[in-house]
């Protein structure tokens, strides 16, 4: 197909779904998120566990943005090029992923040493981002643009669902369960992982049995055979992709930049700060404030599902971009006084900030992006997405570590304040993004060549 014809998207009527389909579609993402939760939450206490020392912690979680910057964007061309009248176009990818995830984390917690731990984090990340990028296509694949905000901020709803669950079986866990590996890893800790192994695989089926894809027309059909496949292929389509990219999809990505560096710093220091603040300075002191640590991001993750279908309504009525803005700064006022608080259960008043945050992070910047993208490149712009979020967190990696020391006085604290510093400053950009126009009555955003070409 050539490339003024990728540019071009095809204009057909999708049917409506109703809610609870739209919610069995996207129960696969629960799974997804439940072991990205155990990514946030209980796998830097793990390298603190095994004797990794704080300052290596951006640096030993490489895998992340290397592994998402790398397979997400080609999981997107491939499975745009894919059809299988069997399998279809995104479930093969979705299925892969799970498999891997569940393996990894059924296998992580009998770690004994730093090195195998990284090798299993860099497995459990080219799982989750083989299985977690399709995702994004299929919604928009599936449904009419009037359902888009509700399939997104579904996958929010899920986002925070998993999450919660991963982060407060730690802290349930953590008050039932005693003793540990030879390695120094809590039993507990051991039951967290064990329960995202069935998770994983298990919601990703229901998922895939339950919901059929949309064949493809016979011109897109003849359009997909007439591509020559392999990797090489993959290859020359993401670049074309990144040459066509509309100007808004490049301040996006400005926006990401702060978003996504700011919120690694979160993650990656929280049960640092809280161990700091809030518990005393021991072993059990230690283990407290991880258990702690999965209890406040399940609390906020608990605050995610329960505003991301307002969140569809404000989205509506406001414009995206609004609501983004608005979520993102509540997140950095959030953020700026936890440092501050001394008391373990004051804490999860400010931490309500950022689970509004989350809900929006998760689905409505999606909502303004797919209007941005022809269909016919849905996996491939949502991959680029995808490396958007992992480029700044890459670069959050090698270069927090240097920060932290240098300019942050080696304090956590300070560390979550310079996370809500980059949320404000994402939150403030938004407002640069001319937001595209909503289109109700077909299928395709864009019928036209893109913006800006």
């Amino acid at each position: 197909m050539s490339t003024d014809t990728a540019k071009v998207s095809v204009v057909r009527t999708k049917p409506l779904m109703t809610m609870p389909q739209i919610l069995v579609m996207n129960l696969g993402f629960f799974g997804i998120q439940y072991s990205f939760g155990m990514q946030q939450t209980a796998v830097n206490p793990v390298y603190e566990f095994l004797g990794a020392n704080p300052h290596d912690l951006p640096i030993l979680n490489l895998a992340g943005p290397i592994t998402g910057l790398v397979i997400q964007p080609l999981i997107g061309a491939l499975s745009d090029r894919t059809w299988s009248p069997r399998w279809g176009r995104r479930k093969p990818f979705f299925l892969i992923g799970a498999i891997g995830c569940s393996l990894c984390l059924f296998l992580f917690p009998f770690v004994t040493a730093v090195w195998m731990a990284v090798l299993l984090l860099w497995l459990l990340d080219a799982s989750n981002n083989t299985a977690m990028e399709p995702y994004r296509a299929f919604i928009a694949d599936k449904l009419p643009p009037s359902q888009l905000g509700k399939g997104f901020l579904a996958q929010s709803f899920f986002t925070g669902l998993g999450i919660t669950l991963a982060n407060v079986s730690l802290f349930v866990f953590q008050k039932f369960i005693e003793g540990g590996t030879a390695a120094g890893i809590p039993y507990w800790v051991l039951g967290s992982f064990m329960l995202g192994a069935v998770c994983s695989i298990g919601s990703v089926l229901v998922s895939v049995l339950r919901t059929p894809e949309i064949p493809p027309s016979p011109e897109e059909l003849a359009a997909l055979r007439a591509k020559k496949g392999g990797l090489g292929a993959a290859l020359k389509e993401i670049g074309e992709a990144f040459r066509d990219m509309p100007p808004e999809l490049h301040k996006l990505a400005v926006v990401y930049f702060f978003q996504w560096y700011g919120m690694v710093i979160y993650w990656q220091f929280i049960a640092l700060t809280i161990a700091q603040s809030m518990f005393p300075h021991t072993q059990e002191g230690k283990e407290e404030a991880v258990a702690w640590t999965g209890l406040v991001n399940g609390w906020y993750n608990i605050v995610t599902f329960s505003v991301a279908f307002v969140l569809v309504a404000f989205a509506k009525k406001r414009g995206a971009k609004l609501v983004h803005c608005v979520c993102l700064l509540l997140a950095a006022a959030g953020l700026g006084t936890v440092p501050f608080i001394t008391n373990q259960y004051l804490i999860l008043v400010p931490i309500i900030g950022l689970g509004i945050a989350w809900a929006s992070i998760m689905g409505v910047p999606y909502i303004m992006a797919v209007r941005m993208i022809p269909s016919t490149r849905f996996g491939v712009y949502m991959g680029i997405i995808n490396m958007m979020i992992v480029v700044p967190m890459l670069i959050q990696s090698v270069s927090f570590g240097w920060v932290y020391s240098h300019f942050l006085g080696d304090n956590p604290g300070n560390a979550i304040l310079f996370s809500a510093a980059f949320l404000a400053i994402a939150a403030l950009l938004m407002l640069w993004i001319k937001e595209p126009r909503t289109i109700r009555d077909v299928d395709d955003v864009t019928a036209m060549p893109m913006a800006g070409h």
